[in-house]
């Protein structure tokens, strides 16, 4: 692909370079469209609030609409929420890693576009490999909404991905076709309760099937 044709559409890609481009790019600050388990999503470094920003600027995104992140792992995850409740816990060990983004209380000085008006922010461990081995290999947390216009229909494709931000982003690493349907289910744990804020993926009766199986 020739350089002038890179910087007017962007560069899509798999394999280790194209995974590597990645990784600098966030290095870099800024954002790449990457495969998760529902659907293709845009990527930032969470800890980059200017990086963050871009996100929000491309997505289009309304400001009582929180960005969720994906962590690579647990010991990730504690270095964002200040704790996880039991009831949580018990959803991550069944969902995890898997379309449950859970809401949990936040650290403080991370982007106030990750978070909610309680101080919030949503979060899961990717299934998609690719996905768990960005955050991994960046070793921070990277946003995860997903890659369209807010109002838009959701990328399953990078060619759809780069239809809606061609011109606007560099790097696309290409996932092939993803199976998603209605992205990750959001939930909140409010007094020990769950509260659903979005279903998707994971219906609420498989949830409570869970819970209620613990008790």
């Amino acid at each position: 692909m020739s350089k002038k044709k890179t910087e007017n559409s962007g560069e899509r890609g798999r394999g280790a370079e194209a995974f590597s481009r990645a990784i600098d790019a966030l290095r870099r600050g800024e954002v790449i469209v990457f495969p998760t388990e529902t659907f293709y999503g845009l990527g930032a470094d969470a800890f980059d609030e200017a990086a963050v920003g871009q996100v929000i600027s491309l997505k289009g995104r309304r400001p009582e609409s929180p960005i969720p992140i994906i962590v690579a792992d647990e010991k990730m995850l504690k270095g964002v929420v200040t704790e996880v409740p039991p009831v949580a816990q018990r959803l991550m060990e069944r969902f995890w890693p898997g379309p449950l983004t859970l809401v949990l209380p936040a650290k403080k000085n991370l982007p106030g576009p990750l978070l909610n008006r309680d101080g919030g922010i949503g979060v899961r461990i990717s299934s998609h490999p690719l996905a768990t081995r960005l955050s991994r290999e960046l070793s921070h947390p990277i946003t995860a909404t997903s890659a369209n216009s807010s109002g838009r229909e959701p990328a399953r494709t990078v060619e759809e991905a780069m239809d809606y931000f061609s011109g606007k982003l560099e790097i696309f690493l290409d996932g092939g076709r993803l199976e998603g349907k209605r992205g990750s289910t959001v939930v909140e744990i409010v007094q020990g309760k769950l509260r659903i804020i979005r279903e998707g993926e994971i219906d609420l009766q498989e949830l409570e099937k869970v819970l209620a199986a613990k008790h």
